[in-house]
């Protein structure tokens, strides 16, 4: 064991061009790559991929802006709330207006939300 952390110790000593020349003697002499062993590595990348390729995302409604009843009206419509209902959920914004909706009807809402004055975002 004293050798394997004698040969870390100098590994540690190396510039990154020494390094890099290592690696590639060490691919060259035992047939291997080191980029098989880093994608091995990785679990949460994958989960971080996985979370891009989501097909259900939650509307919220970020800001109000300047035209509260015209956003008002694109809540009614999407949610299908009532007056009192959707005044109370603009009016509580930053809010989710509408949850696990596929990717092409909650840009479409968003859409509707930048027509109104309003800012929404997906999550």
């Amino acid at each position: 064991m004293a050798d394997i952390k004698k040969i870390l110790d100098e590994i540690k000593e190396l510039t990154v061009v020494e390094l890099n020349d290592l690696v590639k003697s060490l691919e060259e002499e035992f047939g291997v790559s080191a980029a098989a062993m880093a994608v091995a590595a990785p679990a949460a990348g994958g989960a971080a991929a996985a979370e891009e390729e989501k097909s259900e995302f939650n509307v919220e409604l970020a800001e109000v802006g300047a035209n509260k009843i015209a956003v008002i009206k694109v809540v009614r419509e999407i949610t299908g709330l009532g007056l009192s209902e959707a005044k109370a959920l603009v009016d509580g914004a930053p809010k989710v207006v509408k949850e696990n909706v596929a990717k092409d009807a909650a840009e479409e809402m968003v859409a509707k939300f930048k027509e109104a004055g309003a800012v929404a975002k997906l999550k």
